[in-house]
């Protein structure tokens, strides 16, 4: 198994989450731009040591990596977009990763960024097969379908499936929650302090 060399995350940057529409005029990039100064700051470097970026994001068009790091500088490196719908951030942090480990870039950056609608997750492509119609029809084959938000009804029904073949209580959920809030009040970043 190949490993690589050792990579190391020497800065760390990020925004307060916000509701959409609760700050004015703060698009993605000002969101990019804030998060990045303050994660070079805390390294220590400057953007030109960077030589490439990955930036993740699921709700934009199909180069908001690039434009989000204008906001930075233009400095011609290879700007990669990921999607992987919930896992997007931790995506991007391991492609990032994978270049500095197999020699190919000394300093990269991930960037993870999201401009959300309000209200709940939808899809927006009406035109194509969606691509989470396979786990829909589990879900609906094997646990119903209820009026509600989609996505609140497949992670429910994965901590139900969880519980059935492992034994999971709602109490060991609700310590997991408890945990998170916990963490968020400290964190002045947190969408929920309370």
């Amino acid at each position: 198994k190949m490993k690589g060399r050792k990579v190391y995350v020497v800065g760390v940057g990020m925004t307060k989450f916000e509701k959409p529409g609760r700050r004015d005029n703060f698009d993605y990039p000002d969101m990019a731009k804030e998060a990045i100064s303050k994660a070079l700051f805390d390294a220590g470097l400057t953007y030109d040591v960077v030589e490439q970026a990955v930036v993740g994001y699921c709700y934009g068009d199909s180069t908001c990596g690039q434009r989000a790091l204008y906001q930075v500088g233009m400095t011609q490196i290879p700007i990669l977009n990921v999607n992987n719908n919930c896992s997007t951030g931790s995506s991007a942090l391991f492609m990032a990763r994978q270049a500095v480990a197999g020699g190919i870039a000394e300093c990269t950056l991930a960037l993870g960024f999201e401009k959300m609608a309000p209200g709940s997750l939808a899809s927006i492509f009406d035109d194509r097969s969606n691509p989470m119609e396979k786990f829909m029809e589990v879900m609906n084959d094997t646990r119903g379908f209820a009026p509600g938000p989609p996505a609140a009804q497949l992670f429910g029904n994965a901590g139900v499936e969880h519980m059935e073949k492992y034994g999971t209580t709602e109490r060991h959920f609700a310590q997991i929650g408890a945990k998170n809030h916990r963490h968020s009040k400290l964190n002045p970043y947190s969408q929920f302090r309370d």
